[in-house]
């Protein structure tokens, strides 16, 4: 068997493989939701995303007889290792073909990089951090992936465990396919504490997005502050990401509770544009300088019917107040009953986070999908 050689993507040509090896792993997986090639260069952009004001990544390139079979980022930051005083760095964006050999060289490249740096335990699948986009899949293929979750292939599981790494943390993804018995369930609890609630539920003002997104991040970073693989997002960071979803977050869409003027929690809902993304095959939005794509997207996104609850989160000191449950409740109002969206995704919701589990149980969500967080020391 040839030698397999692993090398770091550095020049232009190899990190646009490193963007495009996808395509080979998921062409006949009918389930699989093609990046868009210019929002992966975004993310990868050293120059512009603000992950690298604070921490590092790498990314590599498996070959075999100068074919590409693999690829995989490691990532080092410091906020995490200071916060939770661990000594802990991340692999990401696996990809691989069915063969261990390739899964091992890939993980002796990023594990050499992250000893370079005097750490001495690596987890993931994390995109940087757990800001971003992480986890494996562990069941529910069959379903594609929703807007800013992963999707990949089931032998994934067995090419990573293959390298040493054990189960970390599991997270699952709850799908809502009708909203009339958990708005039912939500109105009656509505009317017993209505007289006890001091919160103002109102939209977001996006037309002020930087001073709603610095009410957002201050409960955020309150809300998971206790949560398993919590990092703060940095002011840069979740600017950032503000901007990135600006131009698909609607005002009814994302919510934020406030009590006397401060906030006290929200919920960000948004389209599942992957819907839309989907049908362009070469995740590209112009073709020969003519906008063929983005006429595609634009046509499905008009037909999307579904959305992702990504986030909800309630400020410690105002939690079992039911906030949460009252913010639920306008989401389902503002966006299912008066915008017409059937169903949705309410995702990534840790596996000790009982509270949530039990609460999205009772409304009648239904758990679908489990990802999983690996991890493993470096001298393994």
């Amino acid at each position: 068997m040839p030698k397999i050689g692993v090398t770091e993507a550095i020049s232009p040509a190899d990190r646009s493989a490193f963007i495009t090896f996808p395509w080979r792993i998921y062409a006949n997986d009918p389930a699989w939701v093609p990046p868009l090639i210019i929002e992966r260069k975004a993310f990868l952009d050293r120059k512009k995303h603000p992950f690298f004001e604070h921490g590092d990544a790498a990314l590599f390139l498996a070959r075999r007889s100068g074919e590409i079979v693999g690829r995989i980022m490691a990532s080092d930051d410091p906020n995490y290792n200071a916060l939770h005083q661990t000594n802990v760095g991340c692999f990401g964006l696996f990809e691989s073909i069915d063969d261990p050999d390739v899964a091992a060289a890939l993980f002796r490249a990023a594990s050499g990089w992250l000893r370079a740096r005097g750490r001495e335990e690596v987890m993931g699948p994390i995109d940087y951090s757990t800001n971003y986009m992480c986890g494996l899949l562990i069941d529910g293929f069959a379903h594609p992936p929703t807007i800013l979750t992963s999707h990949n292939p089931p032998f994934y599981a067995a090419l990573i465990e293959s390298c040493g790494f054990a189960r970390a943390k599991d997270f699952f993804a709850w799908w809502l396919a009708d909203w009339r018995d958990a708005r039912a369930l939500l109105h009656r609890f509505a009317e017993r504490i209505t007289k006890r609630q001091k919160a103002i539920i109102r939209s977001a003002d996006l037309s002020k997005i930087g001073e709603e997104a610095a009410r957002i991040r201050e409960v955020y970073n309150a809300a998971w502050r206790n949560n398993w693989g919590f990092v703060p997002f940095t002011p840069s960071e979740f600017d950032f990401m503000a901007k990135e979803l600006k131009p698909i977050v609607e005002p009814d869409f994302t919510l934020i509770a406030e009590i006397e003027g401060k906030p006290a929690g929200f919920i960000l809902c948004v389209p599942d544009i992957n819907v839309a993304i989907r049908h362009l095959k070469d995740g590209r939005l112009t073709r020969f300088g003519l906008p063929i794509g983005l006429a595609k997207f634009l046509y499905h996104r008009r037909r999307i019917k579904t959305v992702r609850l990504v986030a909800l989160g309630v400020a410690p000191d105002h939690r079992r107040h039911g906030i949460a449950e009252m913010l639920v409740l306008r989401a389902i109002e503002s966006v299912m009953v008066r915008r017409g969206f059937t169903s949705g995704e309410c995702s990534l919701v840790l596996e000790d986070n009982h509270l949530m589990n039990r609460f999205l149980a009772a409304i009648g969500a239904a758990k679908y999908k489990t990802y999983r967080i690996y991890q493993r020391r470096l001298d393994d």
